[in-house]
């Protein structure tokens, strides 16, 4: 009996750091988003030829900027820290919901877990006072990883497959946002039918401006694989800002942007009523 308290209080335990890992994790990628489409506006605003940087690098330098940012930065690099072990134990354990302990949620799960321990960790090192980690522009980090996977044996397949994964990853993300996939993931009787409506405009809108920018990065990585030219591999900041040389002109970044906003938003919502 003492074993199988001492077991029920351990999961619970290990549930409730879990759930505050992953709420933490949510609202850190919450600011991020807020912030880059708040840079991201800026830039449509000043015809596309704004000085600051809209990613991630941006955004760490934006917050870092307001009064107590570096409190801030430590407090959104923890924040991701906890989404990086939310996921790992998502890997480990299984996540929450029917299809929570298969396979492929799994290997998601252990994706998302690298990503995010790379993400955490650089925002962590910019707070430690490495000012060209979390501040780094992915514009050049993506040249730079293109070059040096281009001159591998077999590299230009290589940097392909992974602009087609990431091409298929955002047209993946805009689909599910559009066919309101997150409800699953929602405690939706914890919610007024305003909340639900209200979350529904955030979560469509803003998934699917995400899935499109991710859709788009991956197309410039596998025109940067044939023309086998590194120079047109693009970050964040980059694709953004291709969006305001379009013909639809700076109009379609302000909506891509709004759509960071949103995105930015939902993850608040997320962390609120998200069932982990």
């Amino acid at each position: 009996m003492g074993r199988w308290s001492n077991d029920g209080g351990a999961r619970a335990a290990r549930g409730k750091g879990t759930a505050m890992a992953a709420r933490a994790g949510l609202v850190a990628r919450g600011v991020i988003y807020l912030l880059v489409g708040v840079l991201a506006l800026r830039i449509a605003h000043s015809g596309g030829d704004g000085g600051e940087q809209a990613d991630r690098g941006g955004a760490v330098q934006e917050l870092a900027e307001k009064p107590f940012g570096q409190v801030l930065v430590w407090a959104v690099g923890i924040g991701l820290i906890g989404m990086a072990l939310w996921r790992l134990s998502e890997a480990l354990f299984g996540a929450a919901g029917p299809d929570g302990r298969k396979a492929r949620t799994r290997l998601l799960s252990v994706v998302r877990f690298v990503f995010y321990s790379v993400v955490a960790g650089s925002v962590i090192a910019f707070a430690a006072g490495e000012r060209g980690s979390g501040a780094g522009s992915t514009d050049e980090q993506s040249k730079d990883i293109t070059a040096r996977v281009l001159g591998w044996p077999a590299g230009q397949a290589l940097v392909i497959c992974a602009g087609a994964a990431l091409a298929g990853a955002g047209v993946w993300i805009a689909v599910r946002a559009a066919l309101r996939t997150y409800r699953r993931q929602l405690n939706l009787g914890d919610m007024s039918e305003g909340t639900r409506r209200t979350v529904d405009v955030l979560g469509v809108a803003g998934g699917v401006c995400r899935g499109l920018l991710f859709a788009t990065a991956g197309g410039f990585a596998i025109q940067a694989a044939v023309a086998y030219d590194p120079d047109r591999a693009k970050g964040l900041d980059d694709t953004l800002r291709t969006f305001a040389g379009t013909p639809a002109g700076p109009w379609l970044l302000t909506v891509v942007a709004v759509g960071l906003v949103l995105f930015g938003l939902f993850s608040f919502a997320m962390a609120r009523w998200r069932n982990v």
